[in-house]
């Protein structure tokens, strides 16, 4: 039976029985069977289908194919008589599997089977097939039995281009993303529900925006977090760290700048593209501003229009920052930079720091990372805040024998939190020089691991909140403070929660620093270090309890099987062990290998912090659980110090386990209204590497999660988490697996397999009505991108 042009009929297939088995049973004998199937006229695919295969094609397939399919030097031509000839008498399943295998050309079979039966549907009505209220199945099977044929005459389309209309008119923006972390409190939280636990697993790539040639060499640690302005999105890029605006709904590159440091390259201490932009809005949002921190420490605001320099804003656009610490050669000379984005409140840009390192200092005399605060206009420098106080001066006291003049550091590396309405700027700072000896600094050294309040506009103290006194553990505040209105005991409390590496939240009143729960001092352990000063108290809150295992019990130790319990045992009296707060040892062989200390110097939590749902009240942390070995030695050879630290692997224990037992990684909720926790799962699954160890094979083992560094978002209706990026401070890999939670319970929903590892923390938007999820990721050997997921 042959198939003529221009009829819509319906066809008898007479076919073999095993290409009838999901349809109906088996005669024997030569008997055969004949069904009813179906041509492609009979309207087997729907309009939504078309639409859907529209955008596709157009983000994928245009290119090659010509955006009207008429063909280009890439790609033949998908629509015409000669089209129609080749295929009318093959079925829908050979053009699905072409379609499939060949297309995307870059990245063939990357889409799912739905978006290549939306594809199908496109072609078929471009070529004049009519629609139909019949989804197109992507089923091979069921297309097997759908005829091509050729579509009614009236359908024929000539060849002749016709120019597409132009349409002028602005996106719809529904929701920007506008802060680092979402918002002023870093909370990362979005009310966006167009994804929900209903439709996320139909989650989508929909572009990928790629930092191959952003730098002299691949960045595959990406962990900028872009911005989304006006339907534009903002971010940096590449080990020079450039500035690129980004198409907000198709991932096409607007602008770019770069800015050449020269010389300067030779004293960045983290050479990377940072965590991103800060954003600035005009009054009438047409002179808006990017601004943001170079590696070797400039001050750079660009018009977010055109990415070119402002004119007006320090010298050509861009400010010194050195300078603005001091003029000091040693100063100009420092390794100093940022790799978070400035905060810019009320038209001030407050400013914090970052430095090399600090296992091995080269000199107890370092730079102290001073608060700077910059007018958002002119670039004029407003005010600075010394975060080592100078001579009479609030905390000078604190630092003994002087040491004020000559130790560095205490600089904000995390990004900061800021509170308009209050005015309020705060700053989580970090350990003084250096990180595992203090020695040369004796006393508490205020404001080192201090949350501290400025007034934004004028850069005074409005009060701080010392949570590690004397830090020898580099135990830094790591995170930017969330903001919090939360509700206790009946009243209302505007709080600031500040997560730490020692797994503590310590929760504040953010407008008077009053505990919203007590804090005890409690007594801990001194240091066998002769030469060390060691605070004879440290603060604990009473509330929330730690979120992570804090100090050394046995019971922490790898108990997969009695044995393996056993020998971990045996390994760990080479060590010396206590509670939190017990001081690194010297380094003695054989015997005297270091100290096991836990949360280890990565955390606890990180700088992907935690993240709040604004409706609730409930804060969602990650966490790593490493029990590492750390030592101190003299290295004369290294750095004029009495001391400086060396790092273990945490994988000592049995068979090159971790020594201390699952889950390595965690997510945990926390109601601050009451300061309970609510639930705590393991970030991950068992890795494969673990489950391949002959000793434990046979054994179930649950989810194990892994110690990286995992980045979430919150939204109206879901938690997400990725996996960590497997690329620092940790002693396994990440993974490319993106989860989504149930805010209540913590279970999983769906699982999305990212292109790679997750680097950036998740963000969110909303144009022309479509929600958006866009990530950083990268691994080892595949250079960093931007990963946009819709429905």
């Amino acid at each position: 039976m042959t198939i003529q042009k221009g009829s819509s009929v319906l066809i008898f297939l007479v076919v073999n029985c095993m290409l009838l088995a999901p349809f109906s049973s088996c005669n024997t004998g030569a008997e055969k069977k004949v069904v009813l199937a179906s041509a492609a006229n009979d309207g087997v695919f729907t309009k939504a289908q078309v639409d859907r295969g529209a955008e596709i094609y157009a983000n994928n397939c245009a290119a090659c194919h010509g955006k009207d399919l008429r063909g280009s030097e890439g790609g033949t031509a998908l629509v015409g008589d000669r089209f129609i000839d080749k295929w009318k008498d093959q079925t829908l399943s050979a053009l699905f599997s072409l379609t499939k295998n060949t297309m995307p050309k870059t990245a063939p079979k990357s889409l799912d089977d739905a978006s290549y039966a939306a594809l199908l549907a496109f072609m078929l009505n471009t070529n004049g097939f009519a629609q139909g209220p019949t989804v197109l199945t992507a089923s091979l099977s069921i297309l097997d039995t759908i005829l091509i044929g050729a579509p009614p005459a009236t359908g024929r389309r000539s060849m002749r281009f016709t120019p597409a209309p132009y349409n002028a008119s602005a996106p719809t923006i529904e929701a920007e993303w506008l802060q680092h972390r979402g918002d002023y409190g870093s909370t990362n939280y979005s009310p966006l529900d167009q994804v929900n636990a209903g439709n996320v697993k139909n989650l989508k790539v929909a572009w990928r925006w790629k930092t191959d040639n952003f730098g002299p060499t691949p960045e595959y640690y990406f962990k900028a977090t872009p911005l989304m302005a006006n339907g534009i999105l903002y971010t940096t890029a590449g080990t020079n760290r450039s500035v690129a605006a980004i198409d907000a709904q198709s991932g096409e590159t607007i602008w770019t700048y770069r800015f050449d440091e020269k010389q300067r390259r030779t004293s960045v201490p983290r050479q990377n593209s940072g965590r991103g932009v800060a954003y600035w809005a005009s009054p009438a949002r047409t002179k808006d501003r990017i601004i943001f921190i170079t590696p070797g420490f400039h001050l750079i605001a660009l018009d977010a229009a055109t990415g070119q320099p402002v004119n007006g804003f320090g010298v050509n656009g861009i400010v010194d920052l050195k300078k603005g610490l001091s003029n000091d050669t040693a100063v100009l000379n420092a390794t100093i930079g940022s790799t978070s984005p400035p905060v810019i409140i009320n038209d001030v840009i407050v400013i914090g720091s970052s430095f090399p390192v600090g296992l091995a200092p080269v000199s107890r005399k370092q730079v102290r990372g001073d608060i700077l605060g910059y007018d958002v206009h002119t670039g004029r420098k407003l005010w600075t805040f010394h975060t080592i106080p100078q001579r009479g001066e609030e905390g000078n006291e604190t630092w003994q024998d002087s040491s004020w003049k000559f130790t560095g550091n205490v600089g904000a590396w995390a990004p900061l939190t800021a509170d308009p309405e209050l005015g309020c700027v705060y700053i989580p700072l970090e350990a003084p020089t250096g990180d595992f000896y203090g020695g040369h600094r004796p006393g508490n050294n205020l404001f080192s691991q201090s949350l501290v309040c400025l007034d934004a506009k004028t850069g005074k103290k409005r009060w701080h909140y010392q949570l590690i006194h004397h830090d020898i553990w580099d135990y830094d505040l790591p995170a930017p403070p969330v903001l919090a209105d939360i509700t206790v005991d009946g009243k209302p409390v505007k709080a600031v929660v500040q997560l730490t590496k020692h797994a503590f939240a310590f929760v504040f009143d953010r407008v008077t620093g009053k505990p919203v729960w007590p804090i005890e001092e409690r007594a801990v352990p001194r240091s066998s270090v002769p030469t060390e000063w060691t605070s004879p108290t440290q603060p604990f809150p009473t509330k929330p309890a730690p979120y992570d295992r804090q100090g050394y019990l046995d019971d922490y130790l790898v108990d997969f099987t009695p044995e393996i319990k056993q020998q971990a045992l045996k390994i760990v009296q080479l060590y010396k062990t206590g509670p939190l707060f017990t001081p690194i040892s010297v380094y003695k062989k054989p015997d005297q290998l270091g100290t096991l200390v836990l949360p280890d110097a990565a955390g606890g939590a990180n700088w992907q912090g935690g993240v709040l749902d604004k409706e609730t009240g409930i804060l969602y942390v990650s966490s790593s659980t490493v029990l590492r070995p750390m030592s101190l030695e003299p290295a004369p050879e290294l750095s004029d110090m009495d001391y400086v630290g060396f790092m273990g692997s945490s994988k000592i224990g049995p068979y090159g386990l971790p020594l201390v037992k699952p889950p390595y990684g965690r997510i945990t909720a926390i109601d601050l209204n009451t300061g309970q926790h609510k639930w705590m799962v393991a970030n991950a699954s068992t890795p494969q590497w673990l489950k391949d160890i002959p000793a434990l094979k046979g054994l179930n083992i649950p989810s194990t999660g892994i110690p990286d560094r995992v980045g979430m978002l919150v939204t109206k209706t879901l938690l997400f988490a990725g996996e960590g990026s497997g690329m620092y401070a940790s002693d396994f890999p990440g993974g490319n697996k993106l989860r989504s939670y149930d805010k209540s319970t913590g279970a999983v929903i769906a699982e999305f397999e990212l292109p790679a590892n997750q680097c950036g923390i998740p963000m969110t938007y909303s144009i022309n009505g479509r929600q958006y999820i866009v990530l950083a990721v990268g691994a080892p050997g595949h250079a960093g991108e931007l990963v946009a997921l819709s429905l």
